[in-house]
Order: C-alpha cells, then sequence, then structure tokens
C-alpha cells in the first residue's frame, strides 16, 4: 500500500496529477484544496496518500495534510459515499469548513457542495458527528460574517471555484478583520488572480 509520494510533479490538473518519482509516474487523484497549494509542473511535490483498492483497479487519492487524508478516511466510511464523492466533498469545502458543519449539523452548507444533495448531506452530519472528535481543531469564528458572506456571493456570481473562494476571501479578512465589501472584494480578486 502506498502512504506516501514524493517527487516531481510531472501534470497537474485540477482533480489529479501525476507524480514523477524516481522515473515512476503515479497518478494520483487531488481535492481541488490540494490543488491549489500545489507548485508548478516541474515543482517537488510531497503528498499522503490513500490507496484505495477493489477487483477491477487500483487508485491513489492525494492531499497536502494529514488533516485531509483523515476528512477523506472518515468520509468514506459514510454509507454511500465512495472515494469520488469523498473528493468532491473536500474540493467543495474547507477542512475546517466541513468540521464546523457537521458539528452544528448544518446541512444546508453540505448541500452548498455540487455533488451532495440533502439526503447525503444530512448521513454525512448524522454519521460524522462522532467520529470528527479528535480531529476538532478550534476555529476562529469569521471576523464579519456578513461581509463574508456578501464577498463569498459575489465571487460565486463570478463562476470562481468555492473552495478557492473561501480560501481567498478567509486570507482577505484575517489581514483586515473590519474590511468594507469593497476591500475585501478586492484583496479576495487580488488573491485569486495571483
Amino acid at each position: 500500500m502506498i502512504a506516501f509520494l514524493r517527487g516531481r510533479l510531472l501534470e497537474k490538473h485540477p482533480n489529479r496529477v501525476v507524480v514523477d518519482v524516481h522515473g515512476v509516474g503515479y497518478d494520483v487523484h487531488v481535492p481541488v484544496s490540494s490543488f491549489y497549494g500545489m507548485a508548478e509542473a516541474g515543482g517537488e511535490i510531497a503528498l499522503r496518500v490513500y490507496t484505495h483498492v477493489r477487483e477491477d483497479t487500483i487508485a491513489l487519492f492525494g492531499f497536502s495534510t494529514a488533516l485531509e487524508l483523515q476528512l477523506f478516511e472518515r468520509l468514506i466510511s459514510v454509507s454511500g459515499i465512495g472515494p469520488r464523492l469523498a473528493l468532491a466533498v473536500l474540493s467543495g469545502i474547507e477542512p475546517d469548513d466541513l468540521i464546523q458543519a457537521v458539528h452544528r449539523g448544518d446541512v444546508a452548507r453540505l448541500t452548498a457542495i455540487p455533488g451532495i444533495g440533502k439526503k447525503t448531506a444530512e448521513r454525512i452530519a448524522l454519521e460524522l458527528k462522532d467520529r470528527l472528535g479528535a480531529l476538532t481543531r478550534v476555529v476562529a469564528p469569521a471576523p464579519t460574517p456578513s461581509v463574508r458572506d456578501d464577498v463569498v456571493s459575489a465571487l460565486l456570481n463570478l463562476e470562481y471555484h468555492r473552495a478557492a473562494v473561501e480560501k481567498a476571501v478567509d486570507a482577505a479578512l484575517s489581514e483586515n478583520s473590519a474590511a468594507s465589501f469593497e476591500a475585501a472584494l478586492r484583496s479576495s480578486l487580488k488573491r485569486l488572480s495571483r
């Protein structure tokens, strides 16, 4: 079983990468959250890996952080959620936001993830609530929820990806928690255009 890969990033796509480890190329599926933190093709990469084995295939799923890997493993333990759907969940919501949504039973937040319907969201919230105890981290509440929500909504309307939008907005508001809507939007757009 492959648990970790370190090598050169040969190819980079939003949902998968090819990692060259001493001349062997590993095709690894990754969530969007890991994708955005990676170097460009040709750069060094290190991934924690979950090896999924079925009768007809072996698939590798890679993660930048141990938290993402642990959430992935817990998500696939939920009935009806396979590795691809778990990857879609992690691509549609930041790990800390997922933990908060599960603990609050926030089905509306979970259904905002592409590919997650109401029944699946309810199952995730119910089945993961007890399994996330060890992963719970103290996460500071968003400094200005209404500004954050408005900026996120505006950027989603511009068809940016939700995970990238939330990361950019949170970073902008962490620099200036009292930012106005316009200032937070400008700062977030700068981060998204990098």
